[in-house]
């Protein structure tokens, strides 16, 4: 096709006055439809299987019902699962917070005599990023292959700089390469923080965001080992924090959020917490509770959402193959499930692809958005 083909090209679609935003992994009207049974599904029963009102306050860690959905997505005992609101970042924030200011589980806080510093894997989650900057913790990039961190890299800069403190990691259909962790490599990550067993005033701490747990949509499930088993042979149980939410299972904004950990780092965690709030919504937490019921009930709802993202996801690659394809001028990756394709382009194009997209009236990431200080 000559460029006076693609010009006339270009100019018809941008008088089609295209209106599409994927910004972000952001689930569409039909797959927070699938969730609108929660509206009602209480019908007037309120009461937990505790015998606790869920209408009233308290119960910092949750309701015992919602925390064993916490233990489906986070695949820890649901002894050591918080349920909260509807924010896992916001418990993040908390968790990242409390490692720098205050110490957690028997650590000594950090940033007095140094700034410390964080591994982020790149390209990776852009909320990660800017909760890290926020809070004054310096960004280290470690690049991510198809079975997660290079870990003989990874292992290196945690022996050699005391001052890096934690590592963000999304292990299953990881933001926005798709990748999932292998079993080496969560086991290796799950051993990090004994390397500094005998440094007790310079921690180091895993943060596992394990937000699409149960978001596959290829024709086999996906299976990523258990950092909670890992972490337990390894004795670093106090040292690896996992995150969860229903974020894109139910209603992306008004879902549950999961932290979960050691039994002392939880309890560190609630006693912060405590004065925050009195409680989470634990009306919530109840009728999501029923909705899913169990593990059963959260894959079959998932099938639900496969059955209308595999599509989305097909046509997004068929219009890659056809149109880039063979050209040598973009590579992207073919995930098998979570919500992101990763298009790479030439050096330098990547401000240019996404702002011409902008003026037909398609809304891309920001080029630099996966990298911390939106450096690429």
């Amino acid at each position: 096709m000559s460029l006076s083909e693609l010009l006339d090209e270009f100019e018809e679609l941008k008088a089609k006055s295209i209106d599409l935003n994927l910004t972000r992994g952001k689930p569409g009207s039909a797959q927070v439809a699938l969730s609108d049974d929660l509206d009602g599904i209480l019908a007037g029963n309120y009461l937990c299987s505790d015998g606790i009102d869920a209408r009233n306050y308290g119960g910092l860690r949750g309701i015992p019902e919602c925390r064993e959905l916490g233990a489906v997505l986070t695949g820890y005992p649901a002894a050591e699962v918080i349920a909260a609101g509807n924010s896992s970042l916001q418990l993040m924030y908390l968790t990242v917070e409390s490692i720098v200011q205050y110490g957690l589980a028997g650590s000594n806080r950090l940033g007095i005599s140094k700034r410390p510093k964080a591994i982020c894997l790149v390209p990776g989650y852009d909320r990660h990023f800017s909760l890290t900057e926020f809070l004054g913790v310096d960004m280290v990039n470690l690049g991510l292959t198809d079975d997660g961190p290079d870990m003989n890299e990874l292992e290196e800069l945690v022996k050699a700089d005391p001052a890096v403190a934690f590592i963000w990691c999304v292990p299953k259909h990881s933001n926005p390469t798709g990748c999932t962790y292998s079993d080496e490599t969560v086991r290796r990550l799950a051993a990090l923080p004994a390397i500094r067993k005998d440094q007790k005033n310079e921690p180091f701490f895993v943060l596992w965001d394990n937000a699409y747990a149960v978001h596959d949509f290829g024709e086999a499930r996906v299976e990523l080992a258990s950092i909670h088993d890992a972490a337990k042979s390894a004795n670093t149980e106090d040292r690896v924090v996992t995150f969860a939410s229903t974020s894109k299972i139910t209603h992306a904004g008004a879902g549950v959020a999961f932290v979960a950990s050691s039994s002392s780092l939880l309890a560190e965690l609630e006693q912060r917490l405590s004065v925050q709030t009195v409680g989470p919504d634990k009306v919530n937490q109840l009728r999501h509770a029923r909705f899913l019921r169990d593990r059963s009930g959260v894959e079959t709802h998932m099938q639900k959402h496969a059955a209308i993202v595999r599509p989305l996801f097909a046509a997004v690659e068929t219009g890659l193959r056809e149109h880039l394809g063979n050209t040598s001028l973009a590579t992207w990756t073919l995930p098998t499930g979570g919500y992101f394709v990763s298009l790479d382009v030439s050096d330098g194009l990547a401000t240019k692809v996404v702002n011409t997209a902008k003026s037909l009236g398609l809304q891309l990431t920001e080029a630099g958005a996966t990298y911390p200080y939106g450096r690429d």
